[in-house]
């Protein structure tokens, strides 16, 4: 059942989220400082020491993925994302040179690839997933803060709090959002935050067989800040301002 928010609601709504402690730093971005996240079933509240000195990156090598898909149906198993349903976390989609021009496709979020046929134009795949923005539009843009970002730069959603208005999905410039179809508010990736808070990488990450995808500390010294520090690397949509954390190595410009 779609959620609705009365003016009342919206104003009790805003009341809790300041007294919880969102800061509004002058780029206009929610910071939580005591996040509801919870570790081994009891609540964190010092939300400094665990964020300090952290600030998550990830790498996509385009070079190198074959479009095999585990990390999609890796992504919905670990995150209970509907394997029935057409929504997704993470995607892939595939690039094929025609003779009528670039085809772009993505059955099933790359699931459902049919065998490669035989072309004489290129073909690559691209995998896509949330971008975890410096400049967030869904942050912005939420009227009730359920959308905020972490200390260490993870963009994450309240659903306790999120009323399934879907301003954020509209407000993404890389269709990485959409409405669970089962708890009916705003969904997306987000690096498998639970498991980084453990020490473990996003299960994307450990199931691609070719080193497709790379997570790490860009505050420390880590392949991902190695990578970005040597290796030609691109974000998606870079005239939109977002300041994306995901960055793609041979990145073709059909995709930009």
């Amino acid at each position: 059942m779609k959620k609705e928010i009365s003016r009342r609601a919206f104003i009790v709504s805003t009341c809790k989220i300041l007294a919880a402690g969102v800061l509004m730093p002058a780029g206009g971005l929610a910071v939580l400082e005591k996040a509801s996240f919870a570790e081994n079933g009891s609540e964190v509240t010092d939300w400094r020491k665990v964020w300090e000195g952290k600030e998550w990156g990830f790498v996509v090598d385009t070079h190198k993925c074959i479009g095999c898909a585990r990390c999609v149906k890796a992504c919905k198993q670990e995150n209970h994302v509907p394997l029935d349903k057409e929504v997704y976390r993470t995607w892939v989609e595939r690039y094929r040179e025609t003779a009528l021009g670039v085809e772009i496709d993505s059955p099933n979020g790359g699931l459902d690839f049919p065998p490669l046929e035989e072309t004489t134009g290129k073909q690559f795949f691209v995998p896509k997933l949330c971008n975890q923005c410096k400049n967030a539009p869904c942050v912005q843009v939420c009227p009730v803060g359920a959308t905020y970002r972490t200390g260490d730069g993870v963009i994450l959603v309240d659903d306790k709090r999120c009323v399934g208005c879907r301003y954020c999905i509209q407000a993404c410039p890389y269709g990485a959002r959409f409405l669970h179809p089962e708890t009916h508010v705003a969904d997306k990736c987000t690096w498998c935050y639970h498991r980084v808070m453990k020490g473990m990488e996003p299960a994307c990450v450990t199931v691609c067989p070719v080193g497709a995808r790379k997570f790490g500390n860009l505050n420390e010294h880590s392949e991902v800040r190695e990578i970005i520090e040597t290796e030609r690397v691109r974000g998606l949509k870079p005239e939109k301002g977002t300041k994306p954390m995901v960055f793609y190595i041979g990145l073709d410009e059909v995709v930009m």
